[in-house]
């Protein structure tokens, strides 16, 4: 007996039902995303999905291959983009200035996975998708303006040293915590809250080892002290 996961029943994708409707006319990239998320879901993200995607939105192939020239990459890509602007207009509604800063990234963490979620099983793909060799480069730069816009959203102005240390730590802890998500079926996703809050809590350990070896240090002489002839 195969103990291999069995895929969702399938059920007629209808993108009345399934998202959010958009003026093709006005945001046609949107309209063709919003029509292929339901396909998605099932079949990947593809050149047939996407050309069933325009056909749906009402936008020809011609249209739909200029607006997505890269193909189904270059509508992954734009899903993430679109996700990360849901992710800062939810984030700019918050009251992150009651907030801890571990608080505000969690709410940041929190806010870009509640944008995922109507369509989760299409987010899985298209991060399985962008974990292959051939997309390294397009999954490393997207995940890379997702963490800005998070810092950015809960109010980070650093523009030393700490501003990339800040987005390398925070891809760790996005990443591990989406990865997890994928996998969590629970209703209120509490196995989801308790992973992100072990991997900040994690962070912050981090930062305080880091704090107080710095503080070591600067007892010490510096090297160019060291090395000046007596």
């Amino acid at each position: 007996m195969s103990d291999a996961p069995k895929k969702p029943a399938r059920k007629k994708a209808s993108p009345k039902e399934d998202a959010p409707q958009t003026d093709a006319a006005a945001d046609p990239r949107q309209a063709v995303l919003m029509a292929a998320l339901p396909h998605a879901a099932f079949d990947g993200f593809t050149d047939s999905v996407l050309e069933k995607a325009g056909k749906e939105a009402g936008i020809d192939k011609a249209e739909v291959a200029r607006l997505f020239e890269g193909g189904p990459s270059s509508l992954i890509e734009f899903y993430s983009v679109w996700a990360d602007e849901q992710m800062e207009t939810a984030l700019a509604a918050s009251d992150l200035k009651a907030m801890k800063i571990r608080e505000r990234i969690a709410a940041a963490v929190r806010a870009r996975l509640t944008v995922l979620k109507p369509h989760k099983e299409a987010a899985r793909r298209a991060a399985a998708m962008l974990s292959l060799p051939m997309n390294a480069a397009l999954g490393a730069r997207l995940m890379y303006r997702t963490v800005d816009a998070m810092w950015r959203s809960v109010g980070d102005t650093s523009t030393d040293f700490n501003f990339y240390t800040k987005r390398g730590i925070l891809a760790g802890v996005y990443g591990a915590t989406a990865m997890r998500w994928f996998t969590d079926d629970s209703a209120d996703q509490k196995v989801t809250e308790e992973f992100l809050a072990a991997r900040i809590e994690n962070v912050m350990q981090f930062e305080k080892l880091k704090a107080k070896a710095k503080k070591a240090l600067s007892n010490f002489p510096a090297f160019g002290d060291w090395a000046k002839p007596k």
